[in-house]
């Protein structure tokens, strides 16, 4: 068996599991996350505990055991704790402001970049240069985290940009000059 796949997702209180064919709903007080598996991927639940198994041994359907149980997982761990991404703003002149509930940053721009809550993600302003992206679903949190980051990516000279929060940003020597 997969590695992964194998191992069970525990389910702990306060959270409703159901699955129906291959819709698997996970539910809980700070919110509700769906998720379809593969075809040849089945799952059940055991007590406190979500199994997940496979039809075959083919090596596309063990890494698909593997993915399965991971976003599973992350469903699970999502509706009970939440997901979060921090990132880092360096340079004078760029800032992040919430304005209601849209994510305003001035990022050099002759325009302010703006971004909506939806979906269940929300942002927090925690200093002018440090943002941070919350929600329940994994996948989500890191995709708005990367399109964020992506408006204005560090850059390699100076090393100014938004870029995630311990993230290590390579530097280059500028013109040997003289």
């Amino acid at each position: 068996m997969s590695r992964i796949g194998r191992l069970p997702v525990v389910i702990p209180a306060g959270v409703n599991v159901t699955i129906e064919g291959k819709n698997v709903k996970v539910k809980s007080n700070k919110g509700e996350l769906e998720y379809t598996l593969p075809a040849p991927i089945s799952a059940e639940v055991e007590g406190n505990e979500i199994k997940l198994s496979r039809a075959n041994e083919l090596q596309e359907t063990k890494a698909l055991h593997g993915l399965a149980r991971a976003i599973v997982h992350n469903m699970v761990t999502g509706v009970v704790s939440g997901f979060r991404k921090e990132l880092e703003i360096s340079e004078g002149g760029y800032r992040a402001q919430m304005r209601g509930k849209e994510l305003v940053l001035n990022l050099g721009y002759s325009h302010e970049v703006v971004f909506e809550e939806k979906d269940g993600i929300k942002f927090e302003v925690i200093t002018p240069n440090k943002i941070a992206v919350v929600g329940i679903d994994k996948q989500k949190v890191g995709q708005i985290a990367a399109e964020i980051r992506a408006k204005r990516p560090p850059e390699p000279y100076l090393g100014k940009g938004v870029r995630y929060a311990g993230e290590h940003i390579r530097r280059k020597t500028g013109k040997a000059g003289k």
